[in-house]
């Protein structure tokens, strides 16, 4: 679900907000019983009355007096501030959020102002904020792909494929492997579903292969250097790990055995991938060893080939 990261982040801007709400009416108040005798007389008084309910609540007295001297006491402020120019809340705790007043929780159960939080954070930390800003599957267009019916009927076919597997995750929700030459609608189908997974609260990351396996070397090779913590980890412990163009990276004994590794844990763990590449289904088997080619083309993928005119051309 949301990382761990994120959480703590969103929770400590949601106290903020509750601890500036108070402060904020502490200086209020403060204000106005300097300004105004008679409205700290009645804050003092009050103050009397309140701790006076209390005790009489407590010890089974009648309450009603004493609740009829507050309310007479409360209306009689709220009348002084409006002639004093300022609106008859003024000194009243304005919280963000009016459901929770800024706990980020009612009854015990998430609030919908740390719920959007959350999200927001998620999405600039899953490395595709600007995309999601800008592509979903609302705005996927398969009519450009009408020009070729053979494209046309694979596209549609990909978009259900897409769709099906953001509403349903991470029940059945398959690994994806995307095969498609430059502009053909990969990035956007990734982005669509990324967008769905964050919005439903699932931790999200893309990344291209190369900066993913270079947080593995990394981490194997310079934790020495007084690294806190491992650049990899967040590869491997994600709800959804987009991998963007498997191809393209430098490729050597380690980044081999890394990106094994990743592909392998992450399936033992249960956890969803999605990889696109502009490499054919040949020419990954002939650049990956067999274990990882069978992983990724295998059953553990489902794979979904991306054709049509490139959109990047488009006027």
């Amino acid at each position: 679900m949301y990382s761990r990261d994120n959480y703590i982040e969103a929770k400590a801007e949601i106290e903020a907000r509750r601890t500036s709400a108070i402060a904020t009416a502490d200086e209020r108040n403060a204000e106005l019983r300097i300004i105004s005798p008679e409205i700290k007389e009645i804050d003092d008084e009050l103050t009397g009355t309140g701790l006076a309910l209390f005790r009489t609540a407590c010890s089974g007295g009648d309450i009603e007096p004493l609740r009829r001297r507050n309310e007479e006491l409360m209306a009689r402020r709220r009348a002084i501030l409006v002639r004093l120019g300022y609106p008859e809340d003024y000194t009243d705790v304005h919280y963000t959020c009016g459901i929770c007043s800024d706990t980020g929780f009612v009854d015990t159960r998430m609030c919908v102002c740390l719920k959007e939080l959350l999200i927001t954070k998620n999405i600039k930390s899953s490395g595709m904020g600007r995309l999601i800003e800008k592509q979903s599957f609302e705005n996927f267009e398969l009519d450009w792909y009408k020009s070729n019916e053979q494209d046309y009927t694979r596209m549609c076919h990909n978009y259900k494929v897409a769709r099906d597997f953001a509403k349903n995750f991470p029940a059945h929700s398959d690994n994806l492997l995307l095969i498609g030459s430059t502009g053909t609608g990969k990035t956007h189908i990734s982005t669509a579903i990324a967008k769905e997974v964050i919005h439903q609260g699932y931790d999200v990351l893309y990344d291209s292969t190369q900066n993913i396996l270079s947080a593995f070397e990394n981490d194997r090779f310079h934790s020495g250097y007084g690294r806190k913590e491992p650049e990899a980890d967040k590869y491997l412990e994600c709800d959804l790990l987009i991998v963007d163009d498997l191809g393209a990276e430098f490729s050597n004994q380690f980044g081999i055995a890394a990106l094994y590794n990743l592909i392998n844990t992450r399936q033992n763990r249960g956890l969803s991938t999605i990889i696109s590449t502009n490499l054919s289904a040949k020419e990954l088997a002939a650049r990956y060893e067999g274990r990882i080619y069978s992983r990724i083309v295998g059953s553990d993928y489902k794979v979904l080939f991306f054709s049509g005119r490139d959109h990047r051309t488009k006027v």
